[in-house]
């Protein structure tokens, strides 16, 4: 590797830019591979309508069986699996409510806690915020 001369200039930023092609995080931003592999294409939140309810046994140490949905996004289809945060907060779900998901929180859009394979929690349902309702502040539209 040539090039610290005087006229090295051109050649010191051609070789860096070939150079971040082996930093996995540049790559990863570069050929946007995040937003194409993403069920959500990219964006931070998404409506999906609800095919069914499952119950997902918690990774070892834990026990328990935590409640989540099966979803089929309105945007393009995708089908995924969103967990229901809050005790009791399945029974505000029933199946063809439309649902708004968001990431979970884990690293890297990855699963979170003793969820195994879980990347999505549900926060709304036909508009209101589960939250809310888990709190008993307010009801569950009928649709």
């Amino acid at each position: 590797m040539m090039g610290r001369g005087l006229f090295a200039g051109a050649k010191m930023a051609k070789d860096r830019q070939k150079f971040r092609w082996s930093d996995r995080r540049y790559k990863k931003r570069m050929l946007k591979s995040r937003a194409k592999h993403d069920p959500l294409a990219g964006s931070t939140q998404a409506k999906g309508i609800v095919i069914e309810k499952v119950g997902i046994e918690a990774k070892q140490p834990n026990s328990g069986i935590r409640k989540a949905v099966k979803i089929s996004l309105i945007k393009n289809g995708n089908k995924l699996t969103a967990f229901a945060p809050g005790d009791g907060a399945i029974n505000f779900i029933d199946e063809h409510d439309e649902v708004m998901v968001e990431g979970i929180g884990g690293r890297m859009g990855r699963s979170y806690g003793d969820i195994p394979g879980v990347r999505y929690k549900v926060i709304q349902v036909n508009g209101v915020s589960l939250d809310e309702m888990v709190r008993g502040r307010k009801e569950k539209p009928i649709r």
